[in-house]
C-alpha cells in the first residue's frame, strides 16, 4: 500500500506512519524492519542511541533506497560542530547508506550554544548526507531558538504525543511554524490502549484502541512513529488509513485530562 506523506519545509515529502525502532536488536530488529518494508512502511525512525544501525541497514538491504524515508538521530552528548559530522558520517556507514532523509537533535544540550550545532547540521544538508533536519524533545522556547538560528528549514520536532499526553500549544505552535510534529511513543506504551475513552471509540467505530490513538493523531496533522516487532500489530498499524473518526470522537479523546509523561530527562519542564 502507499502510505501517506507531508510536505516538509524542505520540500521533501516524509511518509505520515513510520516504524520506531527504540530498544530492537539483532535479528529482532532486522525482521522487523524487513517485515514493515514487505508490508509497505517506507518509513524507518532510527538514533544513535539506540545502537542498531547496523542492523536496520541489513533490513533494508535489497529495497530501493529512494523509496524509503530514514530518520536518525545525533544524542545531546555529540552536539558540538565536529561531533555531529563525524556522528553523521558514522551512522551512514553504519546504515550503509549515502544520505539520510532526516536527522535529528535527540534532545537539547542547554549547556552548549545551539549554532555550532545548526551550522554543522547546515553543512551536511550541503554535502548531500542529510536531506532535512529537525529536532526532537523541544519545547516551545528552545525551538523558537532553533528556528531564529538555523539556516535550513527545521522540518519536524519528534516529541512524546498520546491521547493521554495532548500537547495542544506545542502542537499548534509547530503547526504554526511549518514544522511537523511527529508523535513518538503514540500508543503511550500501551497505556492509552487501556483508557475508557479509547476503548469504548474503538468499540463503536470497530477498530482497535490501537487504531484509534493512531487515527486521532493523523486527523491532528501528526506523524507517527509507533514501534512493533510482531507483524499482526504492523498491519493493525497500516488499518489506520481510509476512514476517519467522527469530531464528536476526536473531542471526547481532547478532553481527556489525564496527562502521562512516559519519558523525562530533566533537561526542560515541559
Amino acid at each position: 500500500m502507499n502510505i501517506p506523506t507531508v510536505k516538509l519545509a524542505s520540500g521533501h515529502d516524509m511518509p505520515v506512519l513510520g516504524l520506531g525502532t527504540w530498544r530492537m536488536s539483532g535479528s529482532e530488529c532486522t525482521r522487523a524492519v524487513r517485515q514493515a518494508l514487505e508490508l509497505g512502511y517506507r518509513h524507518l525512525d532510527t538514533a544513535e542511541l539506540y545502537g542498531n544501525h547496523r542492523e536496520v541497514g541489513e533490513g533494508i538491504q535489497g529495497f530501493a533506497r529512494e523509496e524509503l524515508f530514514i530518520t536518525s538521530k545525533v544524542p545531546f552528548q555529540l552536539l558540538r560542530h565536529d561531533d555531529v559530522i563525524a556522528t553523521c558520517n558514522r551512522n551512514l556507514q553504519e546504515l550503509g547508506t549515502d544520505y539520510l532523509d532526516m536527522y535529528l537533535i535527540h534532545w537539547p544540550d542547554p549547556e552548549l550554544p545551539m549554532e555550532p550545532t545548526f551550522e554543522a547540521l547546515s553543512t551536511l544538508v550541503a554535502q548531500g548526507k542529510v536531506r532535512s533536519i529537525g529536532v526532537s524533545n523541544f519545547i516551545m522556547s528552545r525551538l523558537e531558538k532553533a528556528l531564529d538560528i538555523s539556516s535550513v528549514p527545521i522540518c519536524t520536532n519528534q516529541v512524546e504525543f498520546h491521547p493521554l499526553l495532548y500537547q495542544a500549544d506545542l502542537m499548534q505552535f509547530c503547526q504554526s511554524k511549518d514544522v511537523v510534529v511527529t508523535a513518538y511513543a503514540p500508543l503511550g506504551r500501551q497505556k492509552a490502549l487501556e483508557h475508557p475513552v479509547v476503548i469504548q471509540i474503538a468499540a463503536e467505530c470497530r477498530k482497535t484502541p490501537a487504531q484509534v490513538c493512531l487515527r486521532w493523531l493523523l486527523q491532528k496533522g501528526i506523524a507517527v512513529i509507533p514501534k512493533s516487532s510482531s507483524e499482526a500489530r504492523l498491519r493493525e498499524n497500516l488499518g489506520v488509513f481510509g476512514w476517519e473518526l467522527p469530531e464528536e470522537a476526536m473531542s471526547r479523546i481532547d478532553a481527556i485530562p489525564d496527562q502521562v509523561r512516559l519519558v523525562r530527562l530533566d533537561i526542560d519542564e515541559f
